[in-house]
C-alpha cells in the first residue's frame, strides 16, 4: 500500500433544481390556477473519518468530486427530488484546509466524525409559491442556487501520544519493536525508516499509549538535506517528544554533536515544536562499558544544558524500556486528569496544536517554494515531487 500524507481535491456540491411553471388543466375547471412545484435541493459534500484508512492514496489520481444536482419541480405541485449527498472517506487525523482562503475547515480526529465541506444549492420555487389574492395566475418562478465549490488540501497527521526524534540509525524503529507489536524495518544502515510508523504500547491492562516514529533527521534537514522536514508535521499532535540519541554513533561523531544537531533542526523548523515537552533518551547503552557510557551521557547533558528527564536504555537488549514506558504512561495520565479537572487546559492544548500545525504548514510550504524557484525545468510538477509515495509499515 502507498503512503500519501497530502492530497489536493476539488469538490462541488450539487445545484438546486429550478422551480416549475405549470397550471392546472382539468375538465370542467376553467380556471385551475398554478400548480408548479419547487425543485429539489442539491446534494452536499461531506468528509468522514474512517479508521480503516491510513493513507490519501485514493485521492492521488482522482481529484474532482461532485454531489448530485437537485431535480427540477414538476406540475401538480410535485417537488423535485433532492440530490444525494456525497460522502468521501478520509483517514482519522486528517486536517481539511480551503486553499483559496487558507481557512482550516476542520480536523477529523475521531472515527466516524463528519465534516460538511460544500453546501448543496437551495431549491428553486415553483409558480404556486407566488400566488396571491392579486396575482391569481403567476408566471414567476425562481431558479435553484448553485452548489458551493471548494479546492481543498487534505493533510494527514498520524495520531500518537508520543513522538520519536533522532538521527538516522539512532534506534527509533528498534525501540518501537521492543515496546510494541509494530514491526518496522530495522537494519544496520541509516535511513531505514522512510515513512512514519505507529506502535501501540500496552503498559498494563487498559493502560496504553501510541508512539510514532518518523524518518531520521540529519544536519541541514531544515534546508532539505536527507528526507528533509517533510515528516515533522506528524509530531504536531504529540503530547510528548522523545529525543533519542545514539551513544555509539555509526558515523564516528560524538553523541553530543548529534543531539545538538537535532535540536537545531527542530528549532529551525518550528520554535513552538521545540518548546513542547521533550525527554532525553540515550540508546545503545549496551554497546559501551560503564565508564565510557557515563562519560558520553554526561557530555550530552552538558552540551544541551539539559534540565529535563533523562533515560539511559538499550532498545535492542530491552534494558530500561519498561521504566521508560511506565514513566510515559504516568505522565500522559497526569496530563489527561489535569485537563479533565480544568477544561481551560484542554482548550489551551487544542489551541497550541492548531498553532503548531499552522506553523509547520507554513514552514513546509516555504521549503517547497525554495525548491520550486531553484528548479530550472519548465515541466516542474509540484504534485509529483511532494506527494509522498513510499511503502507504509504498520
Amino acid at each position: 500500500m502507498k503512503f500519501v500524507d497530502e492530497a489536493v481535491i476539488d469538490v462541488a456540491a450539487g445545484n438546486g433544481g429550478g422551480g416549475c411553471l405549470s397550471f392546472r388543466r382539468e375538465k370542467f375547471i376553467p380556471k385551475g390556477g398554478p400548480d408548479g412545484g419547487d425543485g429539489g435541493d442539491g446534494g452536499s459534500v461531506f468528509l468522514e473519518a474512517d479508521e480503516n484508512l491510513n493513507t490519501m492514496v485514493d485521492y492521488r489520481f482522482k481529484r474532482k468530486f461532485r454531489a448530485e444536482n437537485g431535480a427540477p419541480g414538476q406540475g401538480r405541485n410535485c417537488r423535485g427530488k433532492s440530490g444525494q449527498d456525497l460522502v468521501l472517506k478520509v483517514p482519522v487525523g486528517t486536517t481539511v484546509i480551503d486553499i483559496d482562503t487558507d481557512e482550516v475547515l476542520g480536523d477529523l480526529s475521531e472515527a466516524g466524525q463528519l465534516l460538511k465541506v460544500a453546501q448543496g444549492g437551495f431549491h428553486g420555487l415553483g409558480n404556486t409559491r407566488f400566488k396571491s389574492s392579486i396575482n391569481r395566475a403567476p408566471r414567476q418562478t425562481s431558479p435553484g442556487s448553485d452548489g458551493e465549490k471548494r479546492r481543498l488540501k487534505l493533510e494527514l497527521k498520524v495520531l500518537a501520544d508520543v513522538g520519536l526524534l533522532g538521527m538516522p540509525n539512532a534506534g527509533k524503529s528498534t525501540l518501537i519493536r521492543a515496546i510494541s507489536a509494530a514491526k518496522p524495518k530495522v537494519a544496520d544502515y541509516p535511513f531505514t525508516t522512510m515513512v512514519p510508523n505507529l506502535g501501540v504500547v500496552s503498559v498494563d491492562p487498559l493502560r496504553s499509549f501510541v508512539v510514532a516514529d518518523i524518518p531520521g533527521l540529519i544536519e541541514g534537514a531544515a534546508e532539505g538535506a536527507g528526507l528533509g522536514i517533510r515528516f515533522l508535521k506528524h509530531l504536531t499532535r504529540n503530547r510528548l517528544l522523545l529525543h533519542l540519541v545514539d551513544l555509539a554513533p555509526w558515523d564516528g561523531e560524538s553523541p553530543a554533536e548529534h543531539a545538538c544537531a537535532i535540536v537545531r533542526e527542530i528549532e529551525a523548523f518550528s520554535p513552538l515544536l521545540a518548546a513542547r515537552p521533550r525527554w532525553l533518551v540515550l540508546n545503545k547503552a549496551d554497546a559501551l562499558d560503564d565508564e565510557a557510557r557515563d562519560q558520553r551521557v554526561q557530555d550530552v547533558i552538558e552540551a544541551l544544558d539539559w534540565q529535563g528527564p533523562v533515560f539511559v536504555i538499550s532498545a535492542l537488549a530491552g534494558e530500561g524500556t519498561d521504566a521508560l514506558c511506565q514513566a510515559i504512561m504516568t505522565q500522559l495520565e497526569d496530563w489527561r486528569e489535569a485537563e479533565r479537572l480544568d477544561p481551560e487546559l484542554a482548550e489551551h492544548e487544542l489551541v497550541m496544536q492548531n498553532a503548531l500545525q499552522a506553523e509547520a504548514r507554513a514552514r513546509i510550504e516555504q521549503g517547497r517554494v525554495k525548491v520550486s524557484d531553484a528548479d530550472d525545468d519548465d515541466d516542474y510538477d509540484d504534485d509529483d515531487d511532494y506527494d509522498v509515495e513510499v511503502e507504509y509499515v504498520h
